[in-house]
Formats: structure tokens, C-alpha cells, sequence
């Protein structure tokens, strides 16, 4: 076996924000590719599609580059975004050995471009930004499918400027994002610095040189991590779980090492033991056809590594999504255990309260934690699938209101679970943005604590303080009738008054202002106050100054929970008022 065969093809996934031309990309690549009876035509896989060297040498109009890289080609992985990305794999890292992030050269950086990026730096992938749809600069003059140096030339001085300006804006966004860029053509070294290579994904101007920049990432940072035996066990991870028609439950998996034959016995991941079962069928999609398209496999016996294959076995309802297969040719428990292993060093940390995740993936659910840890929200329970009702049940218990949440990242809300949430308080966040997922519950939380805030600030007696005016005294006693100014905080009905030495006087039972009753005076207000229980000229006099009894319960709320939200005439009020029952205890309502 010579040393090229010893290679495996490079996984590529494609990641970037929705609508900025991911999956017109990865059409692009197949169809312009695919034509009868050509030599060497792309191969089509489960949940992938293979762009061979011979293929690669043709579009890009240099029939040596076989010659030139020891990789066989490039398996483009057909599932677009974290979704084929975040599914982990043995060696640690992602399902992908190279990633594309899609960018549109018009609208720059989005949520997901930015998600991307933080999860590229964490698993320290090789990447390249992709600039789509630069044909929609205004005056563009297309050259269908044509390298970009050739494309750029033809086009005039004001577009090219118009271009150079927008690449730029992007280099300086991936600066912002911590990456030193350059366009493509000006990097002369890729370890430091990401080439961004401006393409139309509609056009295929410059897919010629997004596949050179992609070959030698691929021969310049993987050669040790594509080496693999062709004859060994095969070693992958499951993309999806799918049910089919006339098959049942059935796996799609992409195959990153060794051989896996019909007949094999595989060990899977699942959400309990390993599962063992045997391959009944390995399903490869028919010549030239969609892959997504039912009715449309023919078997085959065996699958050799990198490939995409879907595999029809006994027992695969349960199995997870990105969690690893491994078939077993010899000892069956010795493989048990190294998958069970597998998934324990990326179980996710929980607590004894928190938050509720689902994600569509083992690897995106790692990728929601680890963002969730970040902005160090716990985490109670984590786990790979669609919201059901068991799940809404035992939220609902969850009594912290802040923890009665489901937080879904790119899964389903399951029917019977729509109808039993709308009959219970938990809230539901189902978003295939991670980023938006944590601001949108985090914006949440800051809303019901506002207004949670706002519920115990009506409920508490605010600190208050006035002045009985003088020649203002309507009535003596029972109750005294007197005039006031408010100087400083809020005086309502039904509330007890003190003077300076802390002594309750009584109670206000009404205020009037300019012959109305209202419920409250505030800052600044001269009004009348009935006052049940002292005498005037006895127990308070005119140009004394008398403080609402704020109990030491609500003084504790104002001074520790609320202390923010007061105003600075409120704060100086509290802080006398604090001043007088400190005097004699200086742990009140500490």
C-alpha cells in the first residue's frame, strides 16, 4: 500500500449564518461536478458528498495537482452548520478535519458567523472564511465558474475597490473575533493568519480556489490525523437517527477510519449502555440522486473510511445522535468499554439545580453547556433529543422559577409536550442560535426579576419624611388634621409616622390635595394628612419633622434588594430614617 492510499479524504463541514448561501454552496460544489459519463464524477454518500482529486485537478485547470497532494480528494459534509460540526469523535475535536465559514460579502458578521467562530477557536480547527455572493456588488460582471484572480481582473476599478473595501471590513471583524486574516491570495502563511476567499456560490467564481485553499490546509496541517487502516475496524460517529420507510429505525453515520462490513457486530452510543447490534444492511444513496430523497439506496458490503453510509440494524431507536460506532471483530466488551468511556469524557457537568438543555446532538449539547458555563448558569439536567412531555412534567416540579426552563437547541418540541407546557408555568426557548438562546433566556430573567422587583416594591412601605407647616393646622386631634411638605421620599395612607428620636406618633388615614383624597404624596408635594393618634401641640408640633415607620422587614428589602432602584432623595431619607433606629440597635435591619 503506498503512502497516498494510507490517507484518507479530508471532512469538511460548512458552517455560517442562515441564508448566506451554506447549502447553495455545497450544491454548487456537487452539481457543477456532476456530469454523465465524466471521469472521475463526484461520489455521493450518506449526509456527505466526495469531490475526488482527479475532479479537483479539472476545476481547477491544473491537471498535475494529483501529483501535487497526497490527499485523495475532499468528503464535503452535506448537513449544514454546528449540527455536523459539534458531533464529537474519538480523537477529541469535531467530526471535521476542515471547516468553510460562510460569510455574505454584503452583510458581514451575523449571530451564528460569530457562534461559529467560538466554537472553531475552542476545538482549534483549520478554517477558511468564505466571502459568498460577491456577483451582488452592484455592477459585477460575471465569469461563470472562473478562478477569482481571472473573475477580478474583468472587473472594473470602482467594483474592485467596492470588493477590496468589504474584504477588509471582514479581516476586521475575524480581528475583533481574535484571528489575523488576509484574502487568500495575500496569506503566505495559513498557521497565522485565516485566508478569506471571496466566491459567488451562485456563479462558482472562485470555488476553484476556495478547493486549492482547502487541499492544502488539508496537506499542510492533517497528514498525521488522516493516516488510518484500511483494513481495521471501522470508527465513526452517527450524523442522524432516521426512521425509514420499509427499514425502521436506521443511523446515519459518517465513517472517519478502518472498513465496516455487512455482517459486522457495531457498538453505538446511546443514552444508557452502549448498544450492541449487528449490520443488516450498509445503504449507499443511488448514482446522481438527492440523498434526502426516500426509495433511493442499493446496498452494499462494505464501506472503507472517510464516507457517509447509512446502516439498517436491529435495536437503533435508541441510539444518539453524534455519539461514536465502533464495529467489534474481536473482543465485544473490550469495545463496550471504550465507547461507554467515549461518552463519560464528555458527560456534562450538572448541579443539583438549574436549567434543563436539549440539543439535537451530543456534541451541540457539549457546545450549549459550554457557552451556558461561560455566563456560569448551572445546569440541572442534559440530554440528546426532542422536548416531550416527561421532560415538561419534571420542569414543572422545579419550584425556583428562574429553573422551571427548557432550553432546546435545534430540536423539535415534541406535540403532546406543546399541549401539556401550555397548561403549565415553565417557559420554553427552542432556537438553532446558541447565542440567541442564552440572551433570549437571559433577557427573560432580567425582565421577571424587574418585575419581580416591581411586585415587592408596591407591596413595601417606602421611607418618607415631612414637615408639618405652620399656621396649617386644621384639626387638633382625632385625628389631627394638619398641613405638610414632603421632603424626601413618598408618604402614603395607612402608614405609621415617627418623630427623630424614633417614636411612633400614629397613623396616616388620609391625605388631600387641593381638596382631593389621594393615595400618596411625593418629593416636593404640599398637601393635608389626617393623622390618627397624637394631639397637636402635645405629641407633634408645627415645623417638626416626622419619618414613615418603615418596618425593619421592608427596610432590610430597601437597603438590600431594592437599594438600586431608589431614587436619590429616597436613598437620604432611608439612610436618616436608619440613622434614628441604629441609635439604639445598630444591627436593625442589618
Amino acid at each position: 500500500m503506498n503512502e497516498k492510499s494510507n490517507l484518507r479524504t479530508p471532512i469538511v463541514s460548512v458552517m455560517g449564518h442562515v441564508d448566506h448561501g451554506k447549502t447553495t454552496l455545497l450544491d454548487k460544489i456537487r452539481g457543477t461536478t456532476i456530469t454523465s459519463g465524466e471521469a472521475g464524477a463526484i461520489t455521493q454518500h450518506i449526509g456527505a458528498t466526495e469531490v475526488p482529486i482527479d475532479l479537483i485537478s479539472k476545476k481547477c485547470g491544473d491537471s498535475n495537482l494529483a501529483n501535487k497532494f497526497i490527499v485523495p480528494g475532499l468528503l464535503f459534509i452535506d448537513t449544514p452548520g454546528h449540527h455536523a460540526f459539534t458531533s464529537l469523535r474519538s480523537r477529541g475535536g469535531a467530526l471535521a478535519d476542515l471547516v468553510i465559514v460562510i460569510v455574505d460579502i454584503n452583510e458581514g458578521f451575523m449571530p451564528q458567523t460569530k457562534e461559529s467562530l467560538e466554537i472553531l477557536k475552542r476545538f482549534k480547527t483549520p478554517f477558511v472564511v468564505v466571502a459568498n455572493k460577491m456577483d451582488r456588488i452592484h455592477g459585477w460582471n460575471p465569469t461563470q465558474d472562473a478562478p477569482f484572480s481571472a473573475t477580478y481582473q474583468n472587473q472594473s476599478q470602482r467594483v474592485k475597490d467596492i470588493l477590496d473595501q468589504k474584504v477588509y471590513e471582514i479581516v476586521g471583524e475575524l480581528y475583533e473575533a481574535g484571528f489575523n486574516s488576509n484574502r487568500y491570495d495575500r496569506v503566505t502563511d495559513f498557521q497565522r493568519n485565516i485566508g478569506v476567499v471571496p466566491i459567488s456560490a451562485s456563479t462558482g467564481e472562485g470555488i476553484p480556489d476556495l478547493l486549492m485553499v482547502l487541499m492544502g490546509l488539508a496537506q499542510k496541517f492533517l497528514e498525521s490525523d488522516l493516516s488510518y487502516d484500511a483494513d481495521g475496524p471501522g470508527v465513526g460517529t452517527v450524523l442522524e437517527v432516521k426512521e425509514e420507510k420499509g427499514l425502521g429505525a436506521t443511523i446515519d453515520l459518517i465513517l472517519y477510519d478502518g472498513k465496516l462490513r455487512k455482517g459486522d457486530t457495531i457498538v453505538i452510543g446511546s443514552s444508557g449502555e452502549p448498544i450492541k447490534t449487528k449490520v443488516r444492511a450498509l445503504l449507499k444513496p443511488n448514482y446522481l440522486s438527492e440523498i434526502r430523497t426516500e426509495d433511493k439506496f442499493r446496498q452494499v458490503n462494505e464501506v472503507t473510511a472517510a464516507t457517509g453510509v447509512k446502516v439498517s440494524a436491529p435495536d437503533l431507536e435508541n441510539v444518539l445522535a453524534g455519539s461514536p460506532i465502533r464495529a467489534a471483530t474481536g473482543d465485544v466488551d473490550r469495545v463496550v468499554d471504550e465507547v461507554k468511556k467515549e461518552l463519560e469524557d464528555i458527560k456534562i457537568s450538572t448541579e443539583n439545580t438549574g436549567l434543563t438543555i436539549k440539543a439535537d446532538t451530543i456534541g451541540s449539547l457539549e457546545a450549549l453547556a459550554n457557552e451556558l458555563a461561560e455566563e456560569e448558569i448551572p445546569i440541572r439536567k442534559a440530554e440528546v433529543g426532542d422536548i416531550s412531555q416527561r421532560d415538561i412534567i419534571e420542569v414543572s416540579a422545579i419550584e425556583d422559577q428562574y429553573y422551571s426552563v427548557i432550553i432546546g437547541f435545534n430540536v423539535k418540541v415534541l406535540p403532546d409536550a406543546k399541549e401539556k407546557a401550555q397548561f403549565s408555568d415553565i417557559k420554553l426557548f427552542v432556537n438553532d442560535v446558541i447565542y440567541k438562546l442564552i440572551d433570549d433566556y437571559k433577557e427573560w430573567v432580567e425582565e421577571k426579576k424587574a418585575l419581580s422587583q416591581n411586585t415587592i416594591s408596591e407591596m413595601i412601605v417606602k421611607p418618607g419624611r415631612f414637615t408639618i407647616l405652620p399656621d396649617y393646622v386644621f384639626r387638633q386631634s382625632k385625628p389631627a388634621v394638619v398641613g405638610v411638605k414632603v421632603n424626601g421620599g413618598i408618604i402614603k395612607t395607612n402608614v405609621n409616622v415617627a418623630k427623630k428620636d424614633g417614636t411612633v406618633v400614629g397613623k396616616i388615614k388620609g391625605i388631600q390635595s387641593e381638596g382631593e383624597n389621594v393615595g400618596e404624596a411625593k418629593v416636593g408635594m404640599e398637601v393635608a394628612v389626617a393623622i390618627e393618634g397624637p394631639v397637636v401641640g402635645r405629641q407633634i408640633k408645627e415645623n417638626e419633622m416626622l419619618y414613615i415607620d418603615v418596618p425593619e422587614k421592608h427596610a432590610k428589602i430597601l437597603e438590600h434588594e431594592l437599594y438600586d432602584s431608589l431614587k436619590d432623595h429616597e436613598i437620604e431619607t432611608l439612610e436618616s430614617f436608619l440613622e434614628i433606629k441604629r441609635k439604639n440597635n445598630p444591627f436593625w435591619a442589618k
